[in-house]
């Protein structure tokens, strides 16, 4: 009842598209290998579902549709975004490590 579109089939594919792209760019753009990458992408996936449906529960317990009236049909800007509200903080904080080893 929290978010009636959501579909586990959705979540997994958005997990392992995730996971393909970050094990292919991640060696690109950071110092993590193919197989950190790709479990980095797994977990950054999850945290973006999570952001997701916690914007979504505010909302219902708020009783309301959209989150604001700047992009109308689409749930307002925050909608867009919720997802970065636990994945930013966590793909930052994950990166801390590789940067102390790379710039001691």
């Amino acid at each position: 009842t929290l978010s009636p579109n959501k579909t586990r089939e959705g979540m997994l594919g958005g997990m392992l598209t995730t996971a393909a792209l970050a094990s292919l760019l991640g060696p690109l753009l950071t110092p993590m290998d193919s197989l950190i990458s790709a479990v980095v992408g797994v977990v950054i996936a999850l945290a973006g579902v999570a952001g997701d449906l916690t914007v979504s529960g505010l909302k219902r317990i708020a009783g309301v549709k959209d989150a604001g009236n700047l992009l109308p049909g689409h749930g307002g800007l925050f909608d867009r975004v919720d997802s970065l509200i636990y994945t930013a903080p966590l793909l930052f904080y994950g990166m801390l490590p590789w940067r102390e080893m790379q710039y001691p």
